[in-house]
């Protein structure tokens, strides 16, 4: 399922050919004074090569969407008088921390960024030919004969984002997910009552206690059968491989609490059993329709392997304790 009219891209196809090298040039000295001296040419310049570049105030690869084709600049060639051709000009693509890219014909990982200013070359441009000076010896005292310049590369290759942050929400539409990062963040995402309000993940930096912070991402809502692209399915799963914890939130109002966090657990699982080696809380959201009682039936059936809360956005309810557990979690 594609989203229509969104200015978050997660994935794109681009074609990347790298600069040819330049020739090497087979001159000889002539001038004035020399009629017939030795070789003298100089080097071709080596072709631009395409590179990737990491840039932490990009959030999306939108700026690729339209721009499909890259292609790095050829070297000049080379001259007479050893003077060496021009270097062919290398293009940058800057992409948002968390990329990763891959050759589209064979899913090969060739890297991921995730650091500002981190570089990866995806094509290398063609080296420039040495010219006829370098091939001068004491047997081949006139070498006629230089280098061509390196040839392209070329390809096609596929970029993936994945979103960074400490802690993924992962819960069925609807759960609370949008709103409880609106309250401890200063994010904005769309809220309704209704399932898949968030089409696409959000962000939000969550301050905590003075100077401290951390970083919260609202993942479109899972519903059963995600792993196998049912609903908003696969395009989304695979942010919540880059959070280092994972917060499953299920609703008050849930008929079986236990067993809706079994059915979220489950569709991680069969998109990637590693994702159950991540630090999890469980949050009961929308508590605050709840009393006493209810809340303590309910703890009764809640999983007894993680640590679970009680929080309610609105009401502000068990929101510093949910930010206390949270920070605890991503600190151990």
């Amino acid at each position: 399922m594609r989203v229509k009219n969104s200015n978050f891209v997660d994935y794109v196809k681009i074609f990347c050919r790298s600069g040819r090298g330049g020739a090497g040039s087979s001159h000889f000295l002539r001038d004035k004074t020399t009629a017939k001296g030795g070789p003298d040419g100089g080097d071709g310049g080596h072709g631009g090569s395409i590179i990737i570049r990491g840039n932490k105030q990009m959030w999306t690869l939108l700026h690729l969407r339209y721009k499909k084709h890259i292609f790095g600049e050829h070297g000049g060639i080379g001259t007479g008088n050893h003077s060496f051709g021009k270097d062919g000009k290398s293009s940058y693509i800057d992409v948002p921390l968390g990329t990763i890219g891959k050759d589209a014909e064979t899913g090969e990982v060739l890297f991921e960024i995730t650091e500002e200013g981190e570089e990866h070359i995806i094509v290398k441009g063609g080296m420039g030919g040495r010219g006829n000076s370098h091939f001068k010896s004491p047997t081949n005292q006139s070498p006629r004969y230089a280098q061509p310049g390196g040839d392209v590369v070329e390809g096609w290759f596929v970029l993936e984002l994945k979103v960074l942050a400490d802690i993924g929400l992962v819960g069925f539409p609807n759960a609370g997910k949008s709103t409880l990062l609106s309250v401890v963040s200063a994010a904005k995402p769309k809220i309704a009552n209704y399932p898949f309000t968030t089409l696409v993940p959000n962000l939000g930096i969550v301050s905590y206690r003075g100077d401290k912070s951390f970083i919260m991402a609202d993942i479109p809502g899972i519903i059963e059968g995600a792993s196998e692209g049912k609903g908003l399915g696969l395009r989304f799963l695979r942010h919540i491989e880059r959070n280092s914890a994972l917060l499953f939130m299920v609703p008050a109002d849930s008929d079986d609490i236990a067993k809706e966090y079994e059915i979220l657990l489950g569709e991680l699982q069969k998109y990637n059993p590693e994702l159950l080696d991540k630090d999890r809380i469980l949050a009961i959201s929308k508590s605050d329709m709840l009393d006493e009682e209810l809340i303590a039936e309910i703890k009764e059936e809640l999983p007894t392997d993680l640590p679970s809360l009680f929080i309610s956005s609105v009401a502000q309810q068990g929101i510093t304790e949910l930010k206390d557990l949270i920070w605890k979690k991503l600190n151990e």
